[in-house]
């Protein structure tokens, strides 16, 4: 297992998209954890692949997006963009 808290910290916008992808080939091989704050960076990745936690009185309840709940918002908004919206929860209250 690969635990990684934020990779996006310091490095450019472009660079996300080329640590998503060394993180989705390495998925392959072994389970990935990773927390982060960018919406960029989750903009590579499949709604399955991401689990929000969000605070629910003093535990952490966490939830794996599914996709077909988000089909008519991905049609006109990114992933991040969603995240942003406070749709699929995950943000800081």
């Amino acid at each position: 297992m690969i635990i990684v808290d934020e990779p996006e910290l310091g490095l450019h916008p472009y660079a996300l998209n080329i640590i998503a992808d060394l993180f989705t080939q390495a998925a392959h091989h072994t389970q990935i954890l990773m927390s982060t704050q960018s919406s960029l960076l989750i903009d590579n990745f499949a709604p399955e692949n991401i689990i929000t936690v969000n605070l629910e009185g003093q535990a952490s309840q966490f939830q794996r997006l599914s996709p077909s709940k988000l089909d008519a918002w991905l049609e006109e908004y990114s992933l991040g963009e969603i995240w942003k919206k406070n749709i699929i929860g995950g943000s800081p209250h």
